[in-house]
């Protein structure tokens, strides 16, 4: 039996110096600069140029869900908090505060926001709060930028109860339907039903136009519903099989949305690569602790003919041949701003949001987070330069933790990403970004350490928040609740 894997954890590389002798290590290529540049001519304080509009930074804040509406899929005030924290954040571009279900049973769960004509004044509310914090701040708006991500969860639907999945899915997966409990045909969208899913996305744009928002994103990511389509190889009929199929629903949406807000924006959020569901390793478990990572048994399945952006003899590996077709298409269509993330949050994890600490239906590190985010950080850069006059947006960063600001410099100064994203570091520190540009420097102690509680409180039915450096949190009713599941669950 092979030893458990070791992590060296970020904070206790002290210098520069040190992340990048561990960085070279590990056989990475992941640059970091000197120092947090705060000068005029620091990266993040560049403009970029979309829609007629202009953009006042080059940092990002990503969508979050929190768990926290009302059933109805209206706001409440940790929600309201959420969105103040985002304006507080100095970004100049917003990419959706939260996720919003395009209709009730398309929620992850049950108190998702709802993109509906009954939540439009409360969803208007949370943009204006948004934007009055931020203008208190940072004293100009007119270069601040708001979209508003719109979804179906597809396999991931929860809108009734929040430990219960009701999927509905593009294709049957072999892997994925056991580990999700998909089990009959039934479950499976017909092409009739995807056709009349369009008609709710511009629906929702209409509303978001209405409420204030520059721009709409059609996500495409984590194994929701349209990046499920992205990977309907095995798909019969008129949205699966070739690459045509497979983004007719995408085109459909697109114009849908221009014809019902002829204004608004179009950004898409994508999942550019995905690799083979995982699962902990029981062989490597410590006691009490969820075992390290490892692939489901994928060698019956070759060529791997599921997901998208993988490569079908190995699909331990990415393989982006088809995420530059679909940015060339997102280019035809004049879309023109693209957020870039990867896997899923609910079968492989590691990728998607590289933790030092595993949320409690995930695995512990079966490898450095290191490598994860290099991985997500180059595949922008390959992009970039395929797509210079794309607006691409980067993902990954919180991990990087006291040397976030370093790496996110040198990608930023060789444009090789347009727009640096954060997320799960917001919660705990909205104003990580702003003060390195100003102040040349960042408070450690609020710096997120991807303790994962931010994901285990949701799957637990719990509402998300940083439960371990946000005092609103610590005293929440849920954070108790949540400390004895983790102790349970091993996480």
């Amino acid at each position: 039996m092979s030893a458990p894997f070791k992590l060296v954890r970020i904070h206790t590389l002290k210098t520069v110096e040190e992340f990048r002798a561990h960085v070279a290590s590990l056989g990475l290529d992941l640059q970091a600069e000197d120092a947090i540049d705060n000068s005029a001519a620091s990266p993040f304080k560049g403009q970029l140029h979309w829609n007629g509009r202009v953009i006042g930074n080059r940092w990002t804040v990503h969508p979050m869900e929190g768990w926290d509406g009302t059933t109805t899929g209206g706001i409440t005030e940790p929600m309201t908090r959420r969105w103040e924290r985002f304006g507080e954040s100095g970004a100049k571009l917003i990419w959706g505060g939260e996720a919003m279900a395009v209709r009730p049973d398309g929620r992850a769960n049950p108190n998702q926001i709802i993109i509906t004509e009954e939540n439009k004044a409360g969803i208007a509310s949370l943009r204006e709060t948004l934007v009055k914090a931020h203008k208190e701040r940072y004293g100009k708006t007119d270069d601040l930028v708001i979209g508003y991500q719109l979804t179906h969860s597809g396999r991931f639907c929860r809108p009734h109860d929040k430990k219960k999945l009701e999927s509905r899915v593009v294709y049957r997966h072999p892997i994925l339907d056991r580990k999700f409990n998909v089990t009959s045909d039934e479950q499976v969208f017909t092409d009739d039903e995807l056709k009349k899913l369009v008609e709710y996305y511009a629906a929702a744009a209409k509303i978001a136009w209405d409420t204030g928002a520059d721009f709409v994103d059609i996500k495409h990511c984590h194994g929701y519903l349209l990046h499920e389509v992205l990977g309907g190889f095995t798909r019969p009929g008129q949205y699966g099989g070739s690459f045509e199929n497979r983004t007719r629903l995408v085109r459909e949406i697109i114009a849908a949305v221009r014809a019902a807000a002829p204004k608004i924006g179009i950004g898409v959020r994508l999942s550019a690569f995905d690799i083979v569901p995982f699962k902990p390793n029981p062989a490597l478990a410590e006691p009490g602790k969820l075992g390290p990572g490892m692939p489901e048994d994928f060698s019956q399945y070759l060529p791997y003919q599921y997901q998208f952006g993988i490569n079908r003899n190995n699909p331990l590996e990415a393989d982006l041949t088809e995420t530059f077709q679909f940015l060339e298409l997102l280019q035809s269509l004049d879309v023109q701003l693209v957020n870039l993330t990867a896997g899923s949050p609910y079968y492989n994890p590691h990728i998607q949001r590289p933790a030092a600490y595993p949320p409690s239906d995930g695995y512990q590190p079966h490898e450095d987070p290191l490598i994860s985010v290099a991985r997500q950080i180059n595949a922008v850069k390959q992009l970039k330069a395929k797509f210079p006059k794309m607006i691409l947006v980067g993902t990954g960063y919180s991990y990087l933790q006291e040397y976030l600001p370093h790496v996110a410099q040198h990608y930023l100064r060789n444009n090789a990403v347009d727009s640096v994203g954060i997320g799960r570091v917001v919660l705990s520190y909205p104003a990580i970004i702003a003060d390195a540009a100003t102040k040349g420097s960042i408070d450690k102690r609020f710096i997120c350490r991807t303790f994962s509680d931010c994901t285990s409180a949701p799957r637990n039915g719990l509402r998300s928040g940083c439960y371990p450096l946000d005092d609103y949190y610590k005293k929440f009713e849920d954070a108790p609740k949540l400390k004895e599941i983790k102790k349970s669950q091993g996480a």
